[in-house]
């Protein structure tokens, strides 16, 4: 593959959602290291978020010195415990502006924006960022838990099997 043929990755990881999902359909942790590896025999990875809940949490810091080492930014959000016992932590619209900055302002321009989440809200997303550019989108979620929504958005599905997991 030439060099203008080659894909310029931007990666966005919804860190909640694919060990969640990962968790109860699998039960075990998802393989960071070995996605890295796939994407990157496969184009540049030009920018790489994972976004994840800051507990304060020794096992979960360590977890996010992982992440850093594989070559991601990783960001955090604070755990909100409301008074009525229900809990707010997700990155959606986090993730959504910084997947639409990136595709408008990378230089080298981006080609390929490759999200793991199952979460549905990230369908109109995935669909705005291919209107207007010759952008591929990936998404890799477990199947049975990937909103069909977001499936269909994509260029791409690959769901998260046996080559990315952590047994």
């Amino acid at each position: 593959m030439s060099r203008k043929q080659m894909k310029n990755i931007a990666l966005f990881v919804d860190v909640q959602n694919i060990y969640y999902t990962v968790k109860e359909r699998y039960g075990c942790h998802f393989n960071y290291r070995a996605l890295w590896q796939q994407l990157a025999s496969e184009g540049e990875i030009s920018v790489a978020y994972a976004y994840a809940i800051d507990r304060g949490n020794q096992q979960q810091q360590s977890f996010q010195n992982i992440l850093r080492n594989i070559g991601f930014n990783v960001k955090l959000k604070p755990f909100i415990q409301r008074a009525d016992g229900s809990a707010k932590g997700d990155w959606d619209v986090g993730i959504t502006l910084d997947v639409m900055d990136t595709v408008n302002d990378s230089n080298p321009s981006i080609n390929c924006v490759a999200l793991l989440s199952g979460d549905g809200d990230f369908d109109l997303l995935l669909k705005r960022v291919t209107r207007n550019k010759e952008i591929e989108t990936l998404v890799y979620g477990v199947p049975e838990l990937t909103a069909t929504s977001l499936i269909n958005a994509a260029s791409e599905f690959r769901a998260i099997g046996s080559s990315l997991l952590l047994r």
